[in-house]
Parts: C-alpha cells; structure tokens; sequence
C-alpha cells in the first residue's frame, strides 16, 4: 500500500520528466519551423531563380496540364505569339489560347487543325519538332514533348534570322556541289592559266582527290607538255583577243590512261569594268559520239566490201578492227565451222598472239571445249568470266595462260536459216562478264559476219550447184528451193507473183527405148537450152531429175494472161523440131502451174500444187497446160478486158499525174517533185499504177504511157516556171522496157524540145533490178542522158547487194533508200545499220541520198542524226495535184 507522502515523491519526478518533454518537443517544434521555413525560402529562391531563368530564356516555353489548362509559360512564349503578358494566366485552356493567337494574327493554321495536331502528338509517348510560317513571315521551330500524365511541355523558337543565316551558308555551299553535280569538266581559270574554281568530274579525271586539290595548277601538272602547251596557245589567244572558243574537239589521256575526245568551249570572264580576269571552260565528252562515227564508217565500209566480194578473210580482219577500237582492252576473233562440221578454223584475229591462233585452229566442237567449241556445240552464247577457274577450258587451261587470256565470250555466228557458220569471241585480260555496249556489239558483229559468211558460201555453193548437173548444167533440186525462197520474200515485199512451172516431157521413155539414151540425153539438153532462152536471167530453170523440169517465175506480174503468154512460149520451144541423128523428133510437154500467193505460201505447198497440176495436164491429154486452181481460168476473160482498156486509155485522156514533193532534211526546202501516174477508169474509179503497170510492161504498153508520162511532167515543170515559181526538178520514173528502148534518149530530148524545159530540171529515176539486167547498155544510156544534162537517180535503192560492186561506175546523182528500210528504222537495229551504211557510202561515192517512205517524226529524227540529205513521204505530203503543189510553194515563199 503506497502512502500519499510516497505518492507525493513520485508524481514530482513524473511532472518534471513531462515538463522537459514538452519543452525538447516545443524546441523541436521550432527547430523544425524553421527548418521547414528556411526549406520553403530555398524553394521560394529556387522558384524564382527558375522563373527568373524561364522568363530569360530565349525559346517560349510552356506547360500544359493533362485537361489542356496552362500550368506556366514564360515572357518569351507571350512575345513570339503577339499576347500581352497579363493575358495568359494560369488556368487557360489551349482553346482559349490559340483564340487570343488567331486575334493577334500569329497562329500558324486554323484553331481546329491547331488543336487536333496537338492532341494528335499528345496520343503518342514521342516528341515532335515542326517548324511553321506565321502569317507575319517569321519562322517558328516548335518543339513538343508529351508526359506519361497526358501533360506536355513544349518549346517555340523564332528561327527566322537563323534560316536566313543558314540559306546563305548553304548558297555558298550550293555553288560548289552544283558545280559539281555537273557531269562535264567545268573550270574557271586566271589569266596566267592557272585553276581558280574546278568541279568534281575535272578533279576526278585528273588524279585528285578533292577540287581544293587542283587550286593553281595549270595544265602542264596535268598533261604532256606538247598537249599542256597547245591549251596553253588557245587559252592565251582567248585571254588577248577577247573571242571565245567554242566547240573545240580535243583529245586527251585523263589520270587512269584513258583516251577521251572533248568539246571545249572557253569563254573570258570579266569584272564590271569588262576587263578580262580570266576565262571560264567547259568540256563534254564526246568520245561515245566519235566512236560512233567510226562505227557507222566502218559499217559503211564493211558493208562495201561485201558487196564488192572482197575476200572473206579481209572482211573479217576488217570487222574485228572495228570491234576493237571501240572497246578497251577487248581482243576479236572469228573461227569458221569446217565443211565437215566439227571443227573450227582460223577466220580473223588481228590482235591475239600468233602462236596462240595457230595452236587452236582446227580445234573440234564439243560440250566441253573452251568458249568457242562450247558454243559452237550447244548453238547459244558462252560466256567465261574467269578462264582458271571454268571447267570449260580445263583442258585448254595451259594453252592458254601462257597469254595472260583471262575471260572469253562466245556467240555462234547463225546464218538466216538457223545454221552454224561459226563462231565469234571477244577476250579480254581481266576477269569479267561483258556490259551491255559490249553485248550490243556482239549482236552486231554476230550479224554482219554472218552476213559477210553466208555470202561467201552462197557464192561457192551457187558455183558448185551450177555445174553440178553435168548433162544439162541446170541448177538442181537443192538451189531450187533457195530461189524459190528468195522469190518469195521479194514478191511477198512488193506484192508481186512468184510462178512454178513444173514440166514433164511427154513420152520420154519412148525415145530412150526406141534411140538409146544418147539420144535421150541429147533431146535433154536441147530441150534444156530452149527453156532457159525463154526466161528472163533472174527466173531459173532447174532439171530435178530424169524428164522432170521446174521453172521458178520471178517478180511475176498479178496478170494471168501475161503468164499464160510466157508458158505458150515455152510450149512453143519445146515442140520445136529435134533433130537426133537420122531423124527428126517434135517433143511436147505436159505443165502445170502453181502461183504464189494464191494456191501457196511455201516452196513445198507451191511445188506440190504445181505438180499436181502438171499430173491434171497429163490427164487431159498431154501436150498443155493446166493452172492448179480453177479460179485464173475463170478471171483470165476478166483480165483480157481489163487489158483491152488499158490499151484505149491513153486515146481516152484517161491518166493524169500527180506530184509528191521531195524535201531538203536540213532547210526544209522543197526542191523536187516526183510525177506518180494514176489510171481514172471510167467504171472503176482511180486505179493505182501496181494494177496496171505490170500490164504495161509485159504488154509493151509501158512505152507509149511512159512517153506521155515524159511529156506532161515535163510540160507542167515548165508551166510552173512560167507561173513564177522558183525553179525545181522533176522526177520521172522509167521502166525496165522504156530503158531498153533504142531511143529513149531520142524521147527524153523530144519531151524537153517540146515543153521548152531545160533538161537540169529533169530527173530520171531508175531501179537497181534494171540496171543489172544488162550493165553495159544501162551506163552506156545513162552516159548519153547525162551528157544532156539529165540526172539520174537509182529508186528502191538497198533492196539487193549485186549492184553494189558496180555502183561507182554509174553516173548517178541520188540514190533513193527504199522505203522497207526506213518503214521501222526507228527502232529495228538491222534497218538502222543498212540505212545509214547506204547513206555514208552514197556520200562517199559524192552523191546525195534520199529515204522514201517517211511518215514519222522518229523517221525523221534518225536521217537528221545519220546525215541523211533529202526526204520524200507522208511526213511532209502525200501525191498531190499540179495545182496542189503551187498552192503548197506559194505557201512556202
């Protein structure tokens, strides 16, 4: 039990240790206050010196709230956007900011596109820079960067000055990399002719590494002295004289070795006083354009020799040539396939080692010999990039190593039928494929060898072939179809007729029985003779075998009756009497006959069809002659009355000329017209001179329309004259029969007497075919024209190579490209070829040259870049009227 004194003794402590607790709490109490105000002072200060900082900082600054509320923003945000600073307190929603934006005329779009762009960065976690053009001018780069919250903070900068800054630095360094972003050489130099400014490509070729590197050398750093001292000379008398040079081919080496042709132009530069710094250059590589032109020469010199039927082996020699110099480091060779087929021989190789052409001639085809024998054997290109490592060449690695050959491309050279006539290589020392200029020269080299090989081959096969039948010395069964073939494509061409002739002597075997085959041989021959002296000398008579005739009719007519004239006269020969020994025989014939097109598109239908009607003749007698469709017997009576009008038609009045212009390509001068006859039937209507012009000819009826024809064209060049128009040629054609007509100079002098036209203003256009007819009597007649003064062109020119050889020895001053080469030169290669070989090789021979058949603006883009002369076609008129072509010439002065 505690007593009150004790208790009394024990509360005294208990209130005393109370008393101090409430004095340590009411210390601590204030110690914490004034930790916590001394906190709250820092923050305050810090909070300051962050506004302080904010308000000084040069971008605007802002924070929004996730409810798009204005958290703070600084004196510069304000600033930028035109707001008064007391206008946007804390607590105003972006809406009602972009408002105050739009009022002050600084908001960078409309409020709605603002705020949904906003919110569109605010869906994502990434920042986003943009920069906007105020409606002021300035420019605002704005920075906005989302918070996990959905409140962002974003900072607007006024980089208007700094853009303006930036867009002079970078003028400034434009000007250098436009310079040289500049494909040619471009150069500035002063007066003492060292480099003042050069681009990249000029640096480049010339071994540095940057333009800075060039900046005072001269041209004596850079090239052979000779060379340095010739620029040196031309630049010296642009810095004295004042006159630029332009367009200045000049050849140099650049820094890797290589040879390039450059057109330079070099200009002075002068200050505002017009003195003269310096001068300025520029130079384009045109060794593509020079190489070109070497190309096209060698072309037209290729295809030359050709047509002259010089040697094979000079032709190919000729042709590597030209493939090399327009490749670097390329080696061309051409092997030729044996006639037995299974080996290759030596053809061309200008530049590869001797030892090494010596040891591969002869080599053998097969699936695994090299490129070439490879090639050969499997009929498709063969291209090694990498001779060590091929397994084509494994057993020919040896050989060829020693000559440092590293890769090899191979094409077989396919004649127009498909067949291997050789083989064509390039080889070079580098390991590599070839580019793409280099396939396209394959395709061409591949081409023309194939057509320098098959000519040559042709020539000795077509020698063989003619002496291959020793009784009759008739061409056999295998040329047979070579000519029939060819007869074909011509006729398909020019929409002419080809005629098969089979023939079959009658009771043939009663003469070998009853005379002994001696005389059946001879009645062979004789009969033989007689049918070739019925044709013309590009038809061809062809013995298959025993009695068996063929007779290929070539460029026939559309004209069943004139056929059947040429057939009577071959019956005719052959029932002319034999005389065999003691007695004297009459042999007959049973023929048939087939024409292309219509009963046959081929040799085989066409020979078939014409020997079943031969079989028909049989039937009905012997001794006639059967056409295999029934259909030319019912429309010869047709044909007949169609020729009997023909012959009434000039006493009618019924033909009448019509004129196409023939135009210069470069000034576009009408200079001549070529006169085109058209037949106004009475019941037909116009018909073209294809429908009737055959008749003429075959008929003889070709002379008296010619001479009109003559006579009013040259009528109405006169009566151009007298009307005031300026003098111009007219172009008439002449015919195979008009040609070889004895006084046809006598006709062309009556129609120049007649008319009062001087004969330089007649020009007489003649086709290769009746030139070749007879060679001598068609330069012995152009020599007399043109001692008159009249000109000559050929027409149709390029249809075939045969008057090629002679064509320097014609005195002919146009040549007329035929109209089938220029029809798709705009985009077939083989006609592009030919066209311009035609037109250089004319202009080398000193005359002017003409494409026919104009029609496109391509067409006429590549006879101007092929330096064609003159143009003819729908591209600049269709055959018009004589009243038509004064209206057009009047139109033109």
């Amino acid at each position: 039990m505690v007593t009150k004194s004790s208790r009394q003794v024990t509360e005294a402590p208990e209130s005393a240790s109370l008393a101090v607790l409430a004095k340590l709490a009411t210390a601590s109490y204030e110690t914490l206050e004034l930790e916590l105000r001394a906190t709250v002072a820092t923050l305050e200060a810090q909070a300051l010196r962050l506004e302080t900082v904010i308000d000084n900082i040069s971008q605007g600054i802002c924070f929004f709230g996730a409810d798009e509320r204005l958290i703070l923003s600084n004196r510069r945000y304000a600033e930028i956007y035109r707001i008064a600073p007391g206008r946007l307190q804390s607590g105003l929603t972006l809406s009602e900011i972009v408002e105050r934006r739009v009022a002050a005329g600084t908001s960078t779009m409309a409020a709605e596109a603002y705020l949904a762009l906003v919110r569109s960065v605010n869906s994502g976690t990434a920042s986003k820079i943009w920069i906007a053009k105020l409606t002021d001018g300035r420019t605002i780069q704005i920075c906005h960067q989302p918070m996990p919250d959905g409140s962002w903070v974003a900072t607007h900068e006024d980089i208007t000055e700094l853009a303006a800054n930036r867009q002079i630095v970078d003028e400034r360094i434009s000007l250098q990399t436009l310079i040289d972003w500049v494909p040619d050489y471009l150069w500035v130099k002063d007066r003492e002719s060292r480099f003042v400014v050069v681009n990249s490509a000029l640096a480049a070729d010339s071994g540095r590494d940057k333009t800075r590197d060039m900046i005072g050398l001269t041209d004596f750093d850079l090239h052979a002295p000779e060379l340095a001292q010739k620029f040196r000379l031309i630049e010296q008398n642009v810095l004295n004289s004042g006159q630029p040079v332009i367009d200045e081919e000049e050849f140099i080496v650049d820094a890797s070795g290589t040879g390039k042709w450059l057109s330079s132009t070099k200009v002075p530069l002068r200050n505002a006083q017009n003195e003269i710094l310096g001068l300025v250059g520029i130079a384009h590589d045109i060794t593509a354009r020079k190489q070109a032109d070497v190309l096209r020469n060698g072309q037209a010199h290729i295809l030359e020799m050709i047509a002259m039927s010089a040697p094979l082996e000079a032709v190919l020699d000729r042709l590597m040539r030209l493939v090399e110099s327009q490749l670097t480091g390329i080696f061309g060779s051409v092997l030729l396939l044996d006639k037995d087929g299974r080996h290759l021989r030596h053809g061309a190789a200008p530049s590869l080692a001797k030892d090494y052409t010596n040891a591969i001639d002869g080599v053998a085809i097969g699936p695994k010999v090299g490129s070439c024998g490879t090639a050969v054997y499997r009929r498709e290109s063969v291209i090694v990039a990498d001779i060590v490592q091929d397994p084509l060449w494994e057993d020919y690695r040896e050989l060829v190593s020693a000559f440092g050959y590293r890769s090899c491309w191979s094409t077989p050279i396919l004649s127009h039928q498909g067949t291997v006539l050789g083989v064509f290589a390039m080889y070079s020392m580098t390991v590599r494929e070839p580019a793409e200029a280099e396939t396209r020269l394959i395709d061409f080299t591949t081409h023309i060898a194939g057509i320098a090989i098959e000519r040559k081959l042709a020539e000795d096969q077509i020698h063989f072939m003619a002496n291959h039948d020793v009784l009759t010395g008739l061409p056999n069964r295998a040329l047979l179809e070579d000519r029939l073939s060819q007869a074909i494509l011509y006729a398909q061409r020019y929409d002419r007729w080809v005629t098969v002739v089979f023939i079959d002597l009658d009771n043939f075997k009663l003469v070998n029985d009853t005379l002994g085959h001696n005389a059946g041989d001879e009645l062979l021959k004789i009969v033989a003779n007689r049918m070739v002296e019925c044709v013309r000398a590009t038809d061809t008579v062809v013995r298959l075998g025993g009695d068996e005739f063929v007779i290929v009719l070539f460029d026939q007519p559309t004209n069943v009756d004139l056929i059947s004239e040429t057939l009577q006269k071959i019956r005719t020969a052959i029932a002319e009497p034999v005389h065999l020994g003691e007695h004297w025989l009459r042999a007959t014939a049973s023929i048939g006959i087939a024409n292309y097109p219509k009963d046959g598109t081929s040799t085989e239908t066409l020979l078939a069809n014409a020997d079943a009607a031969m079989y028909r003749a049989k039937e009905f007698g012997r001794d006639n002659f059967q056409f295999y469709a029934p259909e030319f017997n019912l429309s010869a009576h047709e044909k007949f009355v169609l020729q009997e009008e023909l012959r009434n038609a000039l006493a009618r009045s019924e033909f009448a000329l019509l004129y196409q212009p023939q135009v210069d390509l470069r000034s576009g001068r009408v200079f001549a017209v070529e006169a085109l006859i058209r037949w106004n039937h009475p019941a037909l209507g116009v018909v073209a001179p294809a429908s009737f012009i055959p008749m003429a000819e075959e008929t003889g009826l070709i002379v008296p329309i010619g001479d009109w024809a003559l006579h009013e064209a040259c009528r109405q060049n006169m009566a151009w004259q007298d009307a005031g128009l300026p003098p111009m040629t007219v172009c008439v054609n002449v015919s195979a029969r008009q040609f070889r007509e004895r006084n046809l100079v006598g006709r062309v002098v009556n129609a120049l007497r007649d008319s009062g036209l001087e004969a330089r203003y007649l020009e007489l256009e003649v086709t290769e075919s009746l030139i070749m007819q007879d060679i001598e009597l068609a330069v012995a007649t152009m020599n007399e024209l043109q001692s008159l003064g009249v000109q000559i062109s050929i027409d149709d020119f390029g249809t075939g190579y045969s008057s090629l050889s002679a064509l320097k020895t014609f005195p002919v001053a146009r040549l007329k490209i035929d109209k089938s080469f220029i029809n798709d030169v705009a985009d077939n290669e083989n006609d592009q070829a030919v066209a311009s070989a035609v037109i250089s090789l004319g202009q080398k021979l000193n005359m002017r040259v003409i494409a026919e058949g104009v029609e496109t603006d391509d067409q006429v883009a590549f006879l101007l870049k092929n330096n064609c002369d003159e143009m003819q076609g729908y591209h600049f008129s269709k055959p018009v009227s004589a009243r038509d072509i004064e209206k057009l010439l009047n139109q033109k002065d």
